[in-house]
């Protein structure tokens, strides 16, 4: 069976991130202030709007979850062009200290507390579109670990932050 035969047979997995032109995706305490330094969201917005239109599961860790649930439900993100499709779309929250998972006046995301490369393992086998991770570093370093990741998209910020947390360690060794 060929790659490209075997990667119909299963929902594909990306991994989205935004990250610094030295190859840091949050500063070394996980802020993620360097954000600010991106020009124009507009082109992020319209590519996420086309991938988002086959996927169909956003897969977050519990600080992602925090950070977008404290953000994309709420008035401040309604002006954002992506804000609906976000909103929408059904997430899954990675998280063994969650109770619960409210998104704003919307139904809640789930929640799994259980181990996420087996979840994600079993999520990849059933019918359905395309599954995201958005930030959530400690669950994409797994789900790349596992080899449960088809594509890694990398938005660049132009600027130098100098240290903090890669999504790729050094000793990561060679992935395809």
């Amino acid at each position: 069976m060929s790659d490209t035969e075997r990667d119909t047979l299963h929902r594909r997995v990306v991994v989205q991130e935004l990250t610094s032109l030295d190859g840091f995706v949050a500063g070394r305490s996980g802020e993620l202030d360097f954000f600010d330094a991106v020009p124009d969201y507009g082109e992020v917005d319209r590519y996420n709007l086309r991938l988002l239109a086959d996927t169909d599961l956003a897969l977050l860790g519990r600080k992602t979850y925090q950070m977008f649930s404290d953000y994309w439900p709420t008035e401040q993100a309604q002006g954002e062009v992506v804000a609906e499709t976000v909103n929408a779309i059904p997430k899954l929250v990675f998280s063994s200290t969650l109770d619960s998972a409210p998104w704003g006046d919307r139904g809640p995301a789930q929640l799994w507390p259980g181990d996420a490369v087996e979840r994600v393992q079993q999520l990849r086998q059933e019918p359905g579109g395309g599954l995201i991770v958005w930030g959530s570093i400690t669950l994409a370093r797994s789900l790349l670990a596992a080899e449960l990741v088809d594509e890694i998209q990398l938005h660049v910020v132009p600027i130098l932050l100098g240290q903090g947390r890669r999504l790729l360690d050094e000793d990561t060794g060679c992935m395809r």
